[in-house]
């Protein structure tokens, strides 16, 4: 499998344009809702094609022309099981953001202003950092 870029290069080395560039082709796979609501499946547990069909409602077809794309971009893994192919999400590191993300979704317009306020905790980290919101609220 060829994994994406973005896992392998020191991060701080390289622009935020470079780091986009980077990050592109992976955005790029995710931004397709079909293929956002597989990998959310598959962000739950690694699954066959089967299951992915079974879970997300969509045809066989549908569901093995998007993980195809999605192992092109190194998003998800695909490795033989007998008769079948078990998918799963390349990394955890990938997974958790975009459960965060469809979290982020789900808020109330309330709940999103909340979510990106910056605390005074935060206020330290740089320009560009904001806090996720704390527990001890």
């Amino acid at each position: 499998m060829v994994q994406s870029a973005i896992f392998h290069l020191p991060l701080s080395d390289l622009t935020p344009l470079e780091q986009a560039k980077l990050l592109a082709p992976t955005l790029a796979a995710l931004s397709d809702e079909k293929r956002l609501g597989i990998v959310l499946t598959l962000a739950e547990r690694p699954m066959t094609n089967r299951e992915v069909h079974e879970v997300t409602g969509m045809s066989q077809a549908l569901v093995s022309h998007h993980l195809a794309a999605l192992r092109k971009s190194g998003v998800v893994e695909s490795v033989p099981k007998g008769r079948a192919t078990l998918n799963s999400i390349c990394c955890e590191q990938l997974a958790e953001p975009v459960k965060w993300l469809a979290h982020i979704a789900t808020l109330t317009p309330e709940g999103q202003k909340a979510c990106c306020v910056e605390t005074p905790a935060s206020s330290n980290l740089g320009p560009h950092n904001v806090a996720m919101g704390s527990d001890d609220a």
